[in-house]
């Protein structure tokens, strides 16, 4: 059994594509996953699995569209993938001013070479970014709702899903109590 972070996109935001966490672990449960946990209500699993990654992603993907109707993208990381990101962290979260903020989108494959010249090209202002695989960590300076370099993360033509510093610590943390 492999531990996995099982990511969604946009759920729960503004009132749509609205998923109990509760009723999430039921059904992947009932799909053959186990230890399942959520993490607040933005769609963070934790659970284990014989499945490869791709074959997870496919498997909660059609369950949450079974179960809710929704075709809502997924994001896999395993238990390992996950604890290279928060090693190769580039931000030293320690040395962040006030309003300063780390974020990690997740990427569901690694940007193309047009990607990246399209996001390079684009305003950011002050807040920075580098790219490790398939994931984009972030110095947001103020906040990532005024952010430019948020908004044209689109441009790298891959979807992903943006976590918090806290809440990638807190899916580490619950990561780590489920391997042992």
């Amino acid at each position: 059994m492999t531990v996995y972070a099982a990511l969604l996109r946009g759920i729960n935001v503004g009132g749509h594509n609205k998923i109990k966490m509760a009723e999430l672990r039921e059904i992947l449960e009932a799909a053959g996953c186990k230890q399942v946990q959520t993490y607040i209500q933005s769609g963070n699993v934790v659970l284990t699995s014989d499945l490869d990654a791709p074959s997870l992603q496919r498997l909660i993907e059609t369950e949450i569209q079974n179960a809710f109707g929704l075709n809502i993208p997924v994001v896999i990381r395993s238990s390992s993938d996950f604890e290279a990101i928060m090693r190769q962290c580039p931000y030293d979260e320690a040395g962040l001013q006030e309003g300063e903020s780390i974020h990690v989108s997740m990427l569901s494959g690694i940007p193309q070479e047009a990607g990246l010249h399209r996001l390079a090209a684009t305003e950011r202002g002050d807040d920075e970014y580098q790219i490790i695989g398939s994931d984009v960590h972030l110095l947001f300076r103020k906040s990532i709702r005024d952010s430019k370099l948020a908004v044209n993360l689109a441009k790298l033509g891959i979807p992903g899903t943006v976590r918090n510093w806290n809440t990638m610590k807190k899916l580490s943390d619950m990561i780590s109590k489920t391997e042992s």
